[in-house]
């Protein structure tokens, strides 16, 4: 006879009680490897400009020689941290734009694609069906004078 322990096994020595561990299904999906790569390099930079300028701060109140190239330092780096934070929001901008439209059976744009394929299907051969209309010709004669395709054009003296 099995017997069926807690964490659904039927294997002896499971524990019996609570599982420690449970897993949950994410909230949101993961940040795309661009977007990822960019914030992981804007969090380091900004890490090392706090450390930077909290160290420049230290040395400031203690009178250190040090305090000034580093204060210096932590002003470079502040523009260095903004240029990182930017470029996590332009890489996530730019993905979006490129690769945004989610193909889920809730995206209203596959609807849209798949109508306007279906009309440009609809397009082509309704047009390859009809004849290509000929070019009309005119209905009156040229007169003399007129574009005829005769170079020079035939004077009325006859000669």
């Amino acid at each position: 006879m099995a017997t069926k322990y807690e964490d659904g096994t039927g294997r002896p020595g499971a524990s019996s009680g609570r599982a420690l561990w449970v897993e949950q299904a994410a909230g949101e999906r993961r940040m795309p490897d661009p977007v990822r790569e960019s914030a992981v390099r804007a969090v380091l930079i900004v890490a090392v400009t706090l450390t930077v300028a909290t160290t420049a701060f230290f040395l400031t109140v203690t009178g250190s020689w040090l305090a000034l190239p580093l204060a210096l330092c932590a002003i470079g780096g502040t523009v260095v941290a903004t240029w990182g934070v930017l470029d996590v929001m332009i890489t996530r901008q730019t993905w979006n734009q490129r690769y945004g439209v989610v193909s889920e059976p809730s995206s209203t744009a596959r609807g849209r694609r798949r109508e306007r394929r279906r009309s440009r299907r609809d397009a082509a051969a309704a047009r390859s069906r009809t004849p290509v209309p000929q070019p009309r010709q005119p209905d009156r004669v040229r007169s003399h004078g007129e574009a005829t395709g005769i170079w020079p054009p035939p004077s009325r003296t006859g000669r």
